[in-house]
């Protein structure tokens, strides 16, 4: 019996019409590995944190097993400010020292890791939240940057201190908790060999979880809609060759280039696809995964 306050017939039809796209791809992706990496400003807006929760639940739900890991640089930044610590930075990376790392490991380890799983958690999933250091999760190295004196063409090498890239990276923990009805939400915080602790790009760290998962797609939500030709237009899929050259000829620049690098690392150790997208839009997760012409840039293989 149809309810006075019911939506309109057109409405629902446009409802229906919605899961009958996506079923399709509910059936492609049943327990395929989606690795997600999580930040920018959807972290920061409560909304979008309750419907990215919502979308994770969601996806668990149907047979894909999703892997969040997560960033966190404003909500250090601002801990280094109250703290009255300064930080810098050397091409995008936090010079990270001692007291430095262990206020980045409190932060992305602590309160935000937990608020992710907590949301997910209200939201009807069950997630554990994790760091790289948990398990022998990611090992990773020092990571040294050089520059070129512009005067002298001297290469100099530069110390960023704690800042570490994964080295490797032990699927065996993800691959149980994967098999469960666990959600595991990672920390980008790593040991090294000498055992101390690295902070590692959350970008950098995504990638090498996806490639040692072998993951079907590895999901980078950001505050941008995609990779933009000159003319300001979305690029909606890519090989790797073409993504290259876009990079080599200045169509991708600046912070972009670090992200499409990792995308295509990604792909080229067995991940099927990596896709750059805009996390502040409600429900990008959804829209990319399950409707027929996706939401960003998909960067393959070939």
């Amino acid at each position: 019996m149809a309810q006075d306050n019911a939506p309109p017939p057109e409405e629902l039809l446009a409802k229906a019409g919605v899961l009958a796209e996506a079923l399709p791809y509910m059936r492609q992706f049943n327990g395929r590995r989606f690795v997600i990496k999580y930040g920018g400003h959807a972290m920061g807006d409560t909304n979008l944190a309750s419907a990215f929760a919502r979308d994770i639940v969601l996806l668990k739900q149907v047979g894909i097993e999703p892997v969040i890991v997560h960033g966190g640089g404003p909500q250090i930044g601002a801990m280094l400010e109250r703290l009255k610590i300064k930080s810098e930075f050397i091409d995008g990376l936090r010079v990270t020292d001692e007291a430095t790392v262990e206020i980045v490991e409190m932060v992305l380890s602590g309160s935000i890791n937990k608020q992710i799983v907590s949301a997910i958690n209200a939201a009807g999933g069950r997630a554990v939240g994790l760091s790289g250091k948990d398990g022998g999760l990611m090992s990773v190295r020092k990571l040294r940057r050089t520059r070129r004196e512009t005067d002298s063409n001297i290469e100099k090498i530069l110390d960023l201190g704690f800042v570490g890239e994964p080295s490797r990276v032990d699927p065996e923990l993800l691959n149980t908790l994967t098999k469960s009805d666990i959600i595991p939400v990672i920390a980008p915080i790593g040991i090294g060999d000498d055992g101390a602790t690295y902070n590692v790009n959350a970008d950098t760290a995504a990638g090498a979880i996806a490639s040692a998962l072998e993951a079907t797609r590895l999901l980078m939500l950001t505050d941008v809609t995609g990779v933009m030709d000159k003319d300001g237009e979305l690029i909606a899929d890519m090989g790797v060759d073409h993504a290259r050259q876009l990079i080599a000829d200045g169509t991708i620049s600046g912070g972009m280039i670090p992200k499409v690098e990792t995308c295509i690392d990604a792909v080229e150790k067995d991940v099927e696809a990596s896709v750059i997208m805009d996390g502040r839009a409600a429900h990008s997760l959804l829209i990319e995964i399950f409707t027929e012409h996706g939401l960003g840039t998909a960067i393959w293989a070939a």
